[in-house]
């Protein structure tokens, strides 16, 4: 009897504390922090300044603008992604909370602007609160007029799509100022056919306990009380104005025009900057960038700036290939490999025809079930084409889905959401702000472990990248079941399966294209908020893959009297267009951090925090090997192939490979006689170096291209960063040169 008593009391016992961890009572949850109290010494910056002004001179600039260097994308530990890949249970570092951006922006890269973007889903109001408070600090250490950094407030606004025509992807916004803000951040709705967090994640208390005690064993119970938090916000009432609805609620934007109007309605200046476009972990397939062409869902006077470049990769480059096909009739099929590309649908088909085959089944049944493949996975909704090959693995889709011939591409890319292809979408005859997109080029990061501006220096894959983005099926919103391969491929349906989000996509193997990010780069008036806002504003930018390359594009014969047009200006002529480009590399790196950071930052915070290496220049610079020109020449109709449009590379021109750094001049004797809109862009390209994930699967090939032996860069150990060569580069933002007097 005592024995049984005894049992009974150690369950409630062992009840009580699942649920009480459940509702996360017993933890505290992560906040935003208190950023260092130090800030980067005026001869640091003067001698950056120096070093940037003899190096223009070298390429024949003269009174130059500054080029500061930032980050326009940097997720917290408040991000639900970056949580989760915190936790110790994944092998995680533990939070990184907001004001640790701040710290690595000012003492381990060493940036001059900085903005603080965690998804707003996962915002809470508490966190919201946090974070303005702890940017608002960040900004305070420093001179107003003449800043070490400065530190944006803003949000990712996280939409997904179940398909292309519901796609609309993921967008940063970013607030000029800080005194008045938003009282809450602004959520992307689900398309109505797709669950919101609340209902497809809605584990009871006993579930989130249990995930709880588990973490017990491994780091400690955050994760129930990080969704607690979460799942306990409510959603804001409909048909409220802006400034009257609660401040306690979770605001949502289901379209990018939503989103314009509620921003509208708030009234403060703001930029809002798409990203990821060609990112197929969440891209549907067939996805395109032309259905945003409309006033109903651009807004020309803040979507001004796109990523280019982030951590995520390259997502730049028009390729023709298509992931599907879509028919006039609605339907869709699976286009058939090319030595450029092998569609993912077409590579189920050959994994079910192989397995038939080696259960002896007839080749004329095994072909069937092939072609069976490939349209079950075309026609399953959230990318979740994969689920319906049983059994697979992430060796088995070779390099499927790929671009083969890009640089550092984005996973699983999407050419028709390209920045090439959105450059090249024309609506002549369509209403002012549905006729073209005009955007500004940057990179950025994508960080999500509160480290700003991580490409520096190429170190770190597991703590600087998202390579642990792999190992998210180990996590409570990611479990994803093993299952016997099958000779027979099954339909998915995503929203039937009640499998989370991340357990449909293909998390393991895309975790080995992540890199160490790119930068964006201003030519500044001045070191000030305004100033850097402004250069931002008139386009006056560019991105990099991670180095601080100088870059100068400039048209130098505008017909209206200025002397030269620099980057993201536009200009109105009927003669030949003329250019001029210079570029000079990006410095050497030294090893270690410079003197300022170790003054700044106690030993152990240094280590955690930069892994002791900063942005520590040497005197030498990288040589340019060649500066690229791309051409594009926007659509004059729908019906026009942009196959045909965009010319990349137009002209490619070598450098001597000087440190001193590469100018050319152009002009383009065509434009005149074509009489049509052109858009000219240059790519400064250093000489071949080493970085992370540079080559992400390591694939050995077959004589027909295929990818028959992989070294991927997520099966590396920890302390491997997956070293290949690779040519670092910048995009100058584009010049568009319209005809007409």
């Amino acid at each position: 009897m005592r024995i049984a008593v005894g049992l009974l009391i150690a369950v409630l016992l062992l009840a009580g504390l699942v649920y009480a961890l459940g509702r996360g009572w017993l933890v505290e949850s992560w906040h935003a922090g208190t950023p260092t109290e130090a800030v980067v010494p005026d001869a640091v910056i003067q001698a950056r300044t120096r070093a940037q002004q003899g190096a223009a001179r070298q390429v024949g600039v003269s009174d130059a603008k500054q080029i500061l260097f930032g980050d326009l994308h940097v997720h917290s530990t408040f991000s639900a992604d970056a949580f989760q890949m915190a936790l110790p249970m994944v092998g995680g570092e533990g939070a990184h909370p907001v004001a640790g951006a701040c710290d690595f922006a000012r003492y381990c890269s060493a940036l001059d602007f900085w903005s603080i973007n965690d998804h707003a889903i996962t915002l809470t109001p508490d966190r919201w609160s946090e974070t303005v408070d702890t940017i608002r600090q960040c900004n305070a250490l420093t001179n107003e007029s003449s800043p070490d950094v400065v530190a944006y407030l803003g949000w990712e606004w996280t939409q997904v799509g179940s398909r292309p025509e519901n796609h609309w992807g993921h967008k940063n916004v970013i607030f000029r100022d800080l005194d008045r803000v938003p009282a809450r951040p602004i959520m992307a709705g689900p398309p109505p056919d797709v669950p919101s967090l609340t209902e497809a994640f809605h584990p009871s208390t006993w579930v989130l306990g249990a995930f709880a005690l588990a973490e017990l064993f491994d780091g400690g119970p955050q994760g129930a009380r990080y969704f607690e938090d979460v799942l306990g916000t409510p959603p804001c009432p409909d048909g409220v104005p802006e400034r009257d609805l609660p401040k306690d609620c979770q605001e949502k934007a289901s379209t990018p025009r939503e989103l314009f109007d509620k921003l509208d309605d708030w009234g403060f200046e703001s930029i809002v900057i798409p990203h990821g476009t060609t990112w197929g972990m969440y891209t549907p397939p067939g996805s395109s960038w032309a259905k945003q062409l409309s006033p109903l869902q651009h807004d020309p006077a803040r979507q001004t700036l796109i990523e280019v470049f982030s951590g995520h990769g390259n997502s730049e480059e028009f390729r023709s290939w298509r992931e599907v096909i879509e028919h006039a009739d609605g339907t869709r099929s699976c286009p058939r490999p090319t030595r450029a590309y092998l569609p993912s649908c077409w590579r189920a088909g050959e994994i079910i025809e192989q397995r038939c085959l080696d259960a002896g089944d007839e080749a004329t049944e095994c072909g069937e079930r092939a072609a069976e493949a490939r349209q079950l996975w075309v026609d399953a909704d959230r990318n979740g084409g994969r689920r319906g090959v049983p059994g697979e693995h992430e060796e088995d889709w070779q390099d499927a889905g790929q671009c083969r011939d890009c640089f550092q591409p984005a996973f699983n890319y999407r050419p028709r959401s390209s920045v090439q292809y959105i450059m090249s979408l024309g609506r002549p005859d369509a209403p002012e702000g549905a006729r073209h997109f005009r955007f500004g080029f940057i990179g950025s990061s994508d960080n999500h472990s509160g480290r700003p501006g991580t490409g520096y220096k190429e170190i770190e894959r597991t703590t600087f990248t998202e390579a642990r983005f792999g190992r998210f099926g180990e996590t409570l919103l990611a479990r994803n079941p093993e299952r016997d391969p099958s000779p027979h491929a099954e339909p998915f349906d995503a929203l039937e399966s009640k499998l989370p989000v991340f357990a449909i996509w293909e998390t393991e193997r895309g975790a080995s294209f992540f890199l160490n990010g790119g930068l964006a780069a201003v030519h500044s008036e001045g070191r000030s908020r305004e100033a850097i806002w402004e250069a931002m504003k008139r386009r006056e930018v560019y991105a990099t893959s991670g180095p601080r390359i100088l870059l100068w594009f400039d048209l130098v014969n505008d017909e209206g009297g200025s002397a030269r047009v620099p980057m993201g200006g536009e200009v109105t002529m009927t003669r030949e267009p003329r250019f001029e480009v210079r570029a000079v590399g990006s410095f050497e790196q030294q090893q270690g951090c410079p003197d300022y950071s170790v003054r700044a930052l106690d030993p152990d915070r240094l280590e955690r925090l930069c892994r002791d290496e900063c942005y520590n220049p040497s005197e030498t610079r990288r040589p340019i090997s060649r500066i690229e020109v791309v051409r594009i020449r926007p659509q004059t109709s729908p019906h026009e192939d942009v196959a045909v449009l965009v010319d990349d590379p137009w002209r490619v021109y070598h450098c001597n490979g000087s440190p001193a750094g590469c100018s050319i001049s152009f002009s383009d004797d065509e434009f005149a006689k074509d009489g049509r809109d052109t858009v000219y862009y240059a790519r400064a390209i250093e000489a071949p170096s080493m970085a992370v994930d540079a080559d992400p699967l390591g694939c050995e090939r077959d004589a027909e291209g295929r990818c028959v032996e992989m070294q991927r860069c997520f099966d590396r150990p920890d302390d491997d960063d997956c070293l290949s060569e690779t040519e670092e580069r910048a995009w100058s933002s584009p010049i568009f040169v319209d005809y007409g007097s």
